[in-house]
Formats: structure tokens, C-alpha cells, sequence
């Protein structure tokens, strides 16, 4: 278990090109870029009120390539949510998230219902006929996994904030939230973590 400390920190893993960098940077700079530039590793940083007490949320944009195993499983034993990335169009990025998420069970125990986990579909704006993974299909692998899903598109900023928002509220351990646009999500306790 990482240690309890004044960083929230979740990490986002997919293959490359399903739009994880692209998510991560709609969420924290309000952006989109239409170029694909790949990330080895990427870190973004939120200052976050929690319980009154100034905490950070840390986001890490991991590498879409296998390359880096090593880092892969250290991002893994610090973090404490995780954001699994496939996009709607490509059933192989799905896929590859299997291995991912065994090296999480691996790593962080067969019980991962205490850890939040959010499996996402991204790239939802694109039209119907280059969808491989269906909204039925992405909800069934996440009941598979014991995670909770949604389907994302950075491009429109759909369910962006909503993304990160649903997976604070699935930590146990502390209180964690964000703050959208100043106002606290009604279903948000009062001593939970808000943006500043």
C-alpha cells in the first residue's frame, strides 16, 4: 500500500494513441492537441484542498509502449487510483489493458475493491462506424474486473472532469474530491479534498 502522504497520486495507462496524455491535458490545462507526440512518462501536478489541509493531486501520464516494465510496476506500487485508457476504436487497445490490469492485482493484491480503478473508453465523438468497442462491451469488462467505467472523449471534453471526479469519489481510504467550477459536487461530503 503506498504511504498515506500530502499526494493523491493517479496514474493513467493505455496503449499508445488511445488519447491518455490528451485526456490527462484536457483535465489539467483545459487543451487539446490534434498531433500524436508519444509520452514515455509524464507527471502533472494540482494543488487540492483536503480536509482543510493542502494536498496534491498527481497525475502520471505513463508510456503506451511495453518498453518500460520496470517503471510501469513502480508507477503502480505508488499509485493509489488508476485511470485504464482504451479507445472505442480499437478493440486491440482494450486488450492490452488485460496484462495492465493483472500487474495491478499483482501488485496491489487479488482484493482490488479498496483501490479506485476506472475503465475508459475514450474517443466516444468518433462516429459509429469506426467504433470496435461498444458502450455494452466496455461496461461488461469493467463488471469483469470489479472496476467502474465511462466513456470519455478528450476532442469534445466529454465527461473529462466527470472522469476524474468519479474515480475521487471511489477512494475509501481518505476524502477526496474535486471542486468544479466552484462549486462542490452535491454528492460530496463537506471534509472532502477540493480543487483549489
Amino acid at each position: 500500500m503506498p504511504e498515506q502522504s500530502n499526494d493523491y497520486r493517479v496514474v493513467v495507462f493505455g496503449a499508445g494513441g488511445v488519447g491518455k496524455s490528451s485526456l490527462v491535458l484536457r483535465f489539467v490545462k483545459g487543451t487539446f492537441r490534434e498531433s500524436y507526440i508519444p509520452t514515455i512518462e509524464d507527471t502533472y501536478r494540482q494543488v487540492i484542498s483536503c480536509n482543510k489541509n493542502i494536498c496534491t493531486l498527481q497525475i502520471t501520464d505513463t508510456t503506451g509502449s511495453h518498453q518500460f516494465p520496470a517503471m510501469q510496476r513502480l508507477s503502480i506500487s505508488k499509485g493509489h487510483a488508476f485511470i485504464l485508457v482504451f479507445s472505442v476504436c480499437s478493440r486491440q487497445s482494450l486488450e492490452e489493458l488485460k496484462p495492465i490490469f493483472e500487474v495491478i492485482r499483482e501488485l496491489k493484491g487479488p482484493d482490488l475493491s479498496q483501490i479506485p480503478i476506472m475503465l475508459t473508453g475514450n474517443k466516444c465523438d468518433e462516429s459509429a462506424e469506426l467504433r470496435e468497442v461498444s458502450t455494452t462491451e466496455g461496461q461488461a469488462q469493467a463488471a469483469e474486473w470489479g472496476v467502474s467505467f465511462m466513456e470519455t472523449s478528450a476532442k469534445t471534453n466529454h465527461n473529462v472532469k466527470q472522469l476524474f471526479q468519479e474515480l475521487l469519489n471511489l477512494e475509501k481510504s481518505r476524502n477526496v474530491s474535486l471542486q468544479v467550477g466552484g462549486k462542490t459536487n452535491s454528492r460530496v461530503a463537506k471534509d472532502k479534498c477540493d480543487l483549489m
